[in-house]
């Protein structure tokens, strides 16, 4: 599957022990183009595929794998990244990721800016 969209943000980089060793795994938020925006969420597990060497605002092109799994009767899709091409049409490469460290902030009340 292909997704093609602008870079947003890196989400914290999560690392941990597992039985085959270290790993880590760096998320990172893309908004889809069209009529209207869509933001995804992506993994990108390993070394296989390096997305530090983009920054925010560059547009990607994004091979994914798509997994459904079944947790207490509820089901959790994910995305994984394979292989990823992008233009730096918005931000620079090698240039330091921009990472989230907190919940993002609430608008005020008084603007209503959702489609429904």
């Amino acid at each position: 599957m292909e997704i093609i969209g602008k870079l947003l943000q890196f989400l914290p980089l999560q690392t941990g022990e597992g039985k085959n060793g270290t790993w880590k795994r760096q998320e990172v938020v893309i908004e889809q183009q069209g009529q209207i925006a869509k933001k995804v969420c992506i993994s990108f597990w390993g070394d296989k595929v390096n997305i530090s060497q983009y920054a925010v605002g560059d547009m990607l092109t994004i091979q994914v794998d798509a997994e459904s799994r079944e947790f207490n009767s509820k089901w959790y899709t994910s995305l994984t990244a394979w292989k990823v091409e992008g233009s730096t049409s918005g931000g620079s490469k090698n240039a330091e990721p921009t990472y989230v460290d907190s919940e993002p902030a609430i608008a005020s009340q008084d603007t209503d800016d959702l489609p429904f």
